[in-house]
């Protein structure tokens, strides 16, 4: 009988080679940037909105939203960071528990795996050859629970640090854009002007470039964002001319 490709590692290895997945991995870097951007134009904006609203003068709205912009990328990159080494404990804390069942209730975790499996379609004459060369290797075994029953990847070691960095910078650069018209016009409310052009030119840019990459419908996507940032910084904008009148 002729080899299946799958059972052929020749056939296999060329068969993968020749196949390229078109599918997009939507990356932890990827949503630690979309969380940092997304946020920097956002919350720098509003506050700038709001200042201008309670007619203060360009400097102040300038140096109040750079503060706002460091205070927020400190802020991001810590929340990123202690999120990314609670992800770290997790897996470790539940790496740990499946060494030693392995070891103490190795039929229980046997029949575990064999579940799993069953739930993919396997049959048990299928399933029980894979269970068994498990077995002779405890760390595929655990890799095989840690992945299959818990639903969990290895994090990278340098994760946390990553994702600080990331998302702090990320948060920086979104958050300059609305205070740029600050930076070069002298009067408040013609920077707030150009404030709100270029910041919403900016939300929809961001909005689908994230609706392109992630797969989603990147125009509702684009809409989404600026709406959002709109709403924000309007808000802002109203309650501080209210409690200024």
């Amino acid at each position: 009988m002729a080899a299946n490709g799958y059972s052929d590692p020749e056939k296999q290895k060329m068969l993968l080679e020749e196949h390229e997945e078109k599918h997009f991995m939507s990356s932890e870097i990827v949503r630690d940037i979309i969380m940092g951007v997304s946020d920097g134009l956002t919350v720098p904006f509003a506050l700038a909105a709001g200042l201008s609203g309670a007619q203060v003068s360009s400097s102040i709205i300038l140096i109040a939203g750079m503060a706002e912009v460091a205070a927020g990328a400190i802020s991001m990159g810590l929340g990123g960071y202690l999120a990314a080494k609670s992800e770290a404990d997790h897996y470790m804390r539940e790496l740990k528990r499946e060494q030693e069942e392995i070891i103490n209730v190795p039929d229980i975790e046997a029949a575990e795996c064999a579940e799993i499996l069953s739930q993919y379609g396997a049959e048990p004459h299928e399933y029980e050859g894979v269970v068994n060369a498990l077995k002779r290797n405890p760390q595929h075994w655990v890799d095989f629970m840690m992945r299959f029953e818990l639903g969990l990847e290895k994090p990278d070691p340098m994760r946390a640090l990553q994702s600080a960095v990331t998302i702090a910078l990320s948060y920086i650069i979104g958050g300059l854009v609305p205070l740029l018209p600050y930076m070069i016009i002298p009067i408040a409310g013609e920077a707030m002007v150009a404030s709100v052009i270029l910041t919403i030119l900016a939300l929809l840019i961001f909005g689908f470039a994230k609706g392109y990459f992630s797969g989603n419908q990147p125009f509702k996507s684009a809409i989404q964002t600026a709406f959002i940032g709109a709403i924000a910084s309007a808000a802002a904008y109203s309650i501080a001319k209210l409690f200024r009148d």
